[in-house]
């Protein structure tokens, strides 16, 4: 997962709530088998981690804020810290110690 940006995302823009402590973000498509891989993937943790949520985002329905958001491929997990500020990013299905690793730069 890389450094995230300075980009913030509310609950508007998200079309769901926030997580209490973090936020799991997965930007998905219909056919996309790593992107049912990683929703198990991201589900189990938020379940495992007291305060995370996971929202998954179908890319096709939601291109205005994948556009703004440059999310050239699927699956891509962000991980948002309890304000929405993105603080880790990836493309490519996540491993989960991978995913326990960037909730640690969020919480």
């Amino acid at each position: 997962m890389t450094e995230g940006t300075t980009e913030v995302l509310d609950p508007e823009a998200l079309g769901a709530p926030l997580g209490e402590r973090a936020t799991l973000v997965q930007f998905s498509t219909a056919f996309c088998q790593p992107c049912r891989a990683t929703r198990q993937t991201l589900a189990e943790v938020a379940a495992m981690v007291p305060g995370v949520g996971h929202v998954e985002i179908d890319a096709e329905e939601r291109l205005a804020l994948v556009r703004a958001l440059g999310v050239t491929r699927t699956p891509t997990v962000l991980v948002l810290d309890a304000t929405g500020r993105v603080v880790r990013r990836a493309a490519g299905q996540p491993r989960t110690a991978d995913v326990i690793a960037a909730l640690g730069r969020a919480l």
